[in-house]
């Protein structure tokens, strides 16, 4: 018992590298023409597809309502965010290995602030390649953006668009909770 703490710190640390395994998070279209859905996974260092040809369909449908391309190479936040998430792993081992408590906290509020940066900065990727449109495109509605949700299904156009967590965004997530109990119980056995 007196070690578990330390040892949801390690894995609090350990579960973040599940981003280089698994997307953190997922878009599914499903329209007439695509009855089972086009996905698109979002990971932290790149951006795929359920098939070979997905980004490269989702680029053909936004075009035609003006949308820009989806290029992940123009992404910063894929550049970077791999160096985040190596950054915090490392904090969460080395602050396990001191097993003081109030840095157990320290990671979970930091690992929290930057996990709704990260979900912020994902919002505005979203609105911009939404509402930034070509006057020019083939399908023009007056007022109407193609912003998918953030959170959750919503109908645009013929599509209905679904976004949520993919598997290592919920372990993320674990990862943090993980992270307060940790503090919550070496706060307790002291």
């Amino acid at each position: 018992m007196k070690r578990l703490p330390q040892t949801f710190m390690v894995a609090s640390g350990l579960l973040l590298l599940t981003l280089f395994l698994w997307p953190m998070w997922s878009i599914t279209l499903i329209a007439p023409q695509y009855p089972q859905g086009v996905t698109m996974y979002i990971h932290v260092n790149k951006i795929s597809g359920d098939s070979p040809g997905t980004l490269q369909n989702i680029n053909i449908l936004n075009h035609y309502v003006g949308m820009k391309p989806i290029e992940p190479e123009s992404i910063p936040e894929l550049r970077y965010f791999p160096y985040i998430v190596i950054g915090m792993t490392v904090l969460a081992l080395v602050f396990a290995a001191t097993g003081n408590g109030k840095l157990f906290l320290f990671w979970a509020v930091l690992m929290t602030a930057l996990a709704l940066a990260g979900i912020y900065d994902f919002y505005l990727w979203e609105y911009d390649y939404g509402h930034d449109l070509n006057p020019n495109a083939a399908i023009q509605i007056p007022g109407a953006s193609y912003q998918p949700p953030l959170l959750g299904t919503k109908v645009i156009l013929n599509f209905t668009a679904r976004s949520y967590p993919a598997l290592a965004g919920y372990l993320a997530g674990v990862s943090i909770v993980l992270a307060y109990l940790a503090w919550w119980l070496k706060k307790r056995t002291r």
